[in-house]
């Protein structure tokens, strides 16, 4: 909500270059306070680098649509990129650690972190240990942790911490993009929009759905060919995707 301008604040924000009588000011609440320190402290302390793969989804889009007919479930993609990570996360546990001054923190579970936007800023809500957890387990607990986020009802401990983040645009159709790690953890996963592409497979051309995933590490604690066989993981995951429910 805008708010009527005192003169110190109107100097102040002149002296920023911005003229006066051309805005109005939405003073920033309690979340996006904590989100722009977080997201400050994390761009300006943590040496990051991206690896950006392209992952076939048509295996993952049929078990998708199968998986929901035989259960009338209504599991969505980003349900099954969670698990996906966490059991990525299993096999390639470094990649599901932290940085501190007092050495790596090596987490014992993956607890992913999921960006939801809402009316107050971007929230993380956490799945913990996603992958002790089924599929329609994860997709309940997405859809309650969403909508209380969007309402505000979150507790601290259900946003605050976990061990690693996924950020999901492809609902807007955004292809690729790599998001600021979310301190403590290792790395962040982003995904894009799926869209057709022509892959060569076994020197074939093959028309398939491909999504590009973007791992962005904290090179203090994950190293190129750490990341690469985490996001390699990931992919042989979602191309073989009965592994989700093994």
């Amino acid at each position: 909500m805008a708010v009527e301008l005192s003169e110190e604040v109107a100097a102040k924000l002149e002296a920023l270059a911005i003229r006066r009588g051309t805005y109005t000011l939405e003073p920033l609440n309690r979340i996006q306070k904590f989100i722009a320190a977080r997201l400050t402290e994390a761009a300006r302390d943590i040496p990051v680098f991206p690896l950006s793969m392209d992952i076939a989804v048509d295996a993952l889009l049929t078990f998708r649509a199968r998986y929901n007919e035989a259960n009338g479930s209504h599991i969505s993609v980003n349900d099954l990129m969670i698990k996906a990570s966490a059991l990525a996360l299993r096999e390639v546990p470094a990649v599901n650690s932290s940085y501190t001054p007092l050495g790596l923190v090596r987490h014992r579970h993956a607890d992913i972190a999921v960006a939801v936007a809402t009316d107050a800023g971007l929230m993380t809500p956490i799945v913990f240990a996603a992958e002790e957890k089924a599929i329609a387990r994860i997709s309940a607990e997405m859809r309650d942790l969403g909508v209380r986020a969007r309402a505000q009802r979150l507790k601290p401990d259900e946003y605050v911490g976990g061990t690693f983040s996924i950020s999901n645009l492809g609902m807007f159709g955004i292809k690729s993009f790599a998001s600021i790690v979310n301190p403590p953890h290792g790395a962040i996963l982003s995904i894009g929009a799926a869209t057709s592409s022509i892959m060569v497979e076994s020197g074939q051309m093959r028309s398939v759905q491909s999504l590009n995933a973007t791992l962005t590490c904290d090179h203090r604690v994950i190293d190129g060919v750490i990341g690469a066989n985490w996001l390699n993981a990931f992919r042989r995951i979602l191309e073989q995707p009965d592994r989700l429910v093994s």
